[in-house]
């Protein structure tokens, strides 16, 4: 049978490694839950990305739309100024009706150019947020594994450290080849 300074530091040491057990436990489940909420926030970050996408394309297709409209609005424009100098009596061949027909499909040049720079840009906007969007979600997942290593860091420091103290504890008390002060 053992003597009752034995068994208190026997519980002693054993208390000491189950807390520091205990607190590398629990600071692995914490750096479990921080790679999930990292996780979590870069998969609702990635998923603007793909709506960014939809954007663009949703973008892309109004210009498609918006050119083709005008292609036919100038045909119209353009009928009715010949169809007004015909009408006038006015030949149409040479002079100011071609001026009008030249300066109108300038201008419709002009403004499809216009356009297409608007829609280049606005994709180049889309294209940065995107890569913004890709870049958060990488960051996020960084974080959480520099969260994650830190939290796991500080249990194995925990664990080690209540190892320490119960070598420390038992060899004061005698149980680890130091003699005992009586």
């Amino acid at each position: 049978m053992c003597d009752p300074l034995t068994v208190m530091t026997m519980i002693g040491i054993g208390t000491s490694v189950a807390g520091g057990v205990a607190q590398k436990n629990a600071a692995d489940k914490a750096a479990e839950a921080a790679q999930k909420v990292g996780e979590f926030n870069a998969k609702l970050i990635e998923r603007d990305i793909g709506l960014l996408e939809k954007q663009r394309q949703i973008i892309n297709s109004n210009l498609a739309i918006s050119n083709k409209l005008k292609r036919k609005e100038f045909k119209a424009v353009q009928g009715e100024v010949v169809a007004g100098f015909g009408y006038a009596g006015i030949d149409i061949a040479q002079g100011t009706p071609v001026q009008v027909l030249r300066e109108n499909a300038r201008q419709f040049e002009y403004e499809l150019s216009v356009d297409k720079f608007n829609n280049a840009i606005t994709n180049q906007q889309i294209t940065d947020a995107q890569e913004g969007a890709r870049l958060d979600a990488e960051m996020s997942r960084m974080e959480a594994g520099a969260t994650a290593a830190s939290l796991r860091s500080q249990g194995r420091a925990s664990l080690i450290s209540s190892i320490g103290q119960a070598a420390q504890f038992g060899y004061q008390s005698g149980m680890f080849g130091s003699p005992r002060v009586r």
